[in-house]
């Protein structure tokens, strides 16, 4: 009987541990501070893509961190941002822009590139990626 017992949690952990492995991994990218965060969370995410493509990455805004998905959006060096988004969302990244900063700040919600959803609350969004769909939490 001991070696039974011995076996099965042997089996288990066998089994779980690959489905874990198995798993893509979940992050949420947390961008609230402006263009040059945003500029810094577009190289986070390219390289992250590189070492893991079959991560599942969602870009989460609100306040300041919201600029860089507005249409005609440029970083520091006065690039459109607008390619790096479409390129990062071709390849399965998720943008979510807080509608409570659109209100505050009277953005229309026109002005936000097509790529992007717009979700009641930045803040809700990201506790919520943690909380029930157990993201990671990334701020970069």
């Amino acid at each position: 009987m001991k070696h039974f017992v011995k076996l099965i949690t042997a089996l288990s952990f066998v089994i779980f541990s690959g489905h874990t492995f198995a798993q893509s991994t979940k992050i949420v990218y947390h961008v609230n501070e402006g263009v040059q965060q945003a500029s810094r969370a577009i190289g986070n995410i390219r390289n992250h893509l590189n070492a893991d493509p079959k991560a599942k990455i969602v870009v989460v805004t609100h306040g300041p961190g919201i600029d860089f998905l507005l249409e005609g959006a440029e970083n520091m060096a006065g690039a459109k941002f607008a390619g790096s988004v479409g390129d990062l969302a071709s390849k399965g990244v998720e943008f979510r822009v807080c509608n409570n900063t659109l209100v505050s700040r009277k953005i229309p919600k026109e002005q936000v590139v097509m790529e992007a959803k717009i979700v009641p609350s930045g803040v809700a969004e990201v506790a919520n990626l943690q909380a029930k769909e157990q993201y990671v939490y990334l701020k970069p």
